[in-house]
């Protein structure tokens, strides 16, 4: 085990801080040395992997040289002609689209373009609790019977039964959730996690597949007549895959990167109108898309009617957006109140079954299935490790599961399926569903918890908390984040750095809001600088930096901009500190 960074072996919130390895820290340096690029920019590159000869290019990163070639993706090309014949012989198309926000963004995706080539589209999501994740053989038989072409997005790489009942229509599957050994009846099914892929575009979500479908498709219509504006779409795939929480690497982070430019220009209505009702007041990040928008656009298929999101981002009427929006943020301020409460119940119960466990998990009556995913976050995130929260209603039940880094609980669930263990199950590495009937809920998780065990979940400790370099106060300025941002967006995958301000002393600090500390901090020189802690007091961090008797600090976080009143200054998001 590598030393302890600053020797912190537990700090103020219980964790250890951890640095950059002996190579990267080596690697950081020769970088700064041969680019003459700041230390700490340097320290985020050489943690992400960024090798020496490739930094100026990773801080610009084009579009045009990381999107691969659609046909690589089996099925692309069919799947890419069947779409234009459909245009060009004006069929009707229907949409069948999952109800969170990548399965949103998809649709929308598909029925902008195709507004745009002057053909509508008929969409279809199916009611959470009524209907379940994915297609069922009613609704794709009713929508067969009325359309010649049926695209499923986000969903349908498992459902054999169901697309077997679309008998009347060709099916396109567009999806990235793990694929079984078989591929359901399909005219084509793109899918990167398909078992005979390669897996080097694994990481795209659903929104992504489809981008590149329609990249596909605009190369093979060119010639005939103009194509729509793809560059302008990249807002949907940007917020899909940071909602999606895929992982912000190759494509996907020139994806976002793009996609967040053209949000900012505020074209679509819909995101426009939403970030308005979210006070969105600076240009957008991946955080307001992970934190801000995606939540309100995930409410609908939650807790209320499961098309509103799809319907937000492809509307391009006013009054319409404005409706949508405000409807979509009253149903997350009631979606909070009902993850509060299943949250309390589903933690204390996880307590008493012991959150060291290689499994934590917690099953409740008539907890709402449209929370059980964020709540089943909630727990990985107080234990470190993978988690499961089921809602049971008669003789079933219905869950959501998310897991840590390397330990792929996706497979495990689908194989768990295969073993007749769970009724359905399916989803990728990090998140899963599952359907389980009632009397094998103990006897399922039982096997689960085995299976993570030899995962090796049951060995890990406390989360870690990584850090990338030490900083002064001084060196904090909007100039040099503004650099760093640039190695940016940062998510999934490629997380933001944390930097340590080391011996600082406490010079002001104030409770504000619920739980929240503000300070000042300085090391005796000219320059301090201002934190916020989110929380502070939900841990001894808030109470012991209020009650600092002017003891000095290691203060860990991310820098920011703040923005007020035309003003913008260097501030930290203080979320660790521990005793100097």
């Amino acid at each position: 085990m590598t030393d302890a960074f600053l020797g912190v072996e537990r700090s103020l919130t219980g964790r250890r801080w951890v640095g950059l390895s002996v190579e990267q820290d080596r690697q950081a340096e020769a970088m700064a040395q041969q680019t003459d690029l700041p230390r700490p920019l340097c320290a985020t590159l050489a943690r992400l992997g960024v090798p020496l000869d490739k930094a100026e290019q990773y801080l610009t990163p084009a579009l045009r040289d990381l999107l691969p070639n659609p046909s690589v993706l089996k099925d692309m090309d069919a799947a890419a002609a069947r779409v234009a014949d459909a245009v060009r012989k004006r069929e009707q198309i229907a949409i069948f689209a999952d109800y969170d926000v990548d399965g949103g963004s998809s649709a929308a995706l598909l029925i902008c373009w195709l507004r745009d080539m002057g053909l509508p589209a008929t969409l279809y999501i199916p009611d959470r609790i009524d209907e379940g994740y994915g297609p069922n053989a009613p609704a794709m038989a009713g929508l067969a019977a009325d359309h010649d072409l049926i695209l499923c997005v986000d969903c349908g790489t498992l459902s054999h039964d169901a697309l077997a009942a679309a008998t009347a229509a060709d099916v396109i599957v567009l999806d990235h959730h793990l694929g079984g050994e078989t591929l359901p009846p399909a005219l084509a099914v793109v899918n990167p996690n398909r078992q005979d892929e390669d897996g080097t575009l694994a990481h795209l979500c659903a929104a992504g597949v489809v981008f590149l479908l329609l990249v596909a498709v605009n190369r093979a219509m060119r010639s005939e007549r103009e194509v729509p504006d793809l560059m302008a779409m990249l807002d949907l795939v940007a917020l899909a895959t940071v909602a999606d929480v895929a992982p912000l690497v190759g494509v996907n982070r020139a994806l976002v990167r793009q996609g967040l430019k053209v949000m900012a220009a505020r074209g679509r209505v819909g995101l426009r109108v939403l970030s308005d009702v979210a006070r969105m007041d600076t240009a957008p990040t991946s955080y307001h898309l992970g934190f801000l928008l995606g939540p309100r656009i995930n409410a609908g298929g939650r807790i209320g009617a499961a098309d509103l999101g799809a319907r937000l981002l492809s509307t391009d009427q006013e009054h319409e957006a404005q409706a949508l929006a405000e409807r979509l943020d009253t149903l997350n301020t009631e979606r909070r109140e009902i993850e509060t409460a299943v949250r309390e119940a589903a933690l204390a119960q996880a307590e008493d079954r012991g959150l060291d466990a290689p499994l934590v998990w917690a099953a409740g009556e008539g907890w709402h299935p449209g929370v059980v995913g964020i709540v089943a976050a909630r727990l990985k995130e107080a234990s470190n490790r993978p988690a499961v929260v089921i809602g049971l209603e008669g003789d079933e039940g219905k869950g959501s599961a998310r897991s840590v880094s390397g330990i792929d609980l996706g497979a495990q669930i689908q194989k768990l399926a295969a073993e007749g263990l769970l009724i359905k199950g399916g989803g990728h590495k990090m998140a899963a569903g599952l359907t389980v009937a009632r009397d094998q809920l103990e006897p399922a998780m039982a096997r689960l918890t085995e299976m993570m065990e030899k995962q090796g979940a049951g060995l890990l400790g406390p989360s870690d908390l990584r850090l990338d370099a030490v900083m002064m106060p001084a060196a904090a300025t909007v100039e040099l984040i503004e650099l760093i941002e640039q190695a940016g967006p940062f998510g999934a995958g490629a997380a933001g750095p944390r930097f340590v301000f080391p011996d600082q002393r406490i010079l002001f600090t104030k409770p504000v809001g619920d739980g929240h500390l503000k300070i000042s901090f300085g090391d005796g020189g000219p320059v301090k600088l201002d934190a916020i802690a989110f929380g502070a007091f939900n841990s001894d961090l808030g109470p012991t930096l209020e009650a600092h008797a002017g003891r000095h600090f290691h203060l860990a976080g991310r820098v920011e901009i703040n923005s007020w009143q035309g003003r913008r200054s260097a501030q930290l998001r203080l979320e660790d500190a521990a005793l100097a």
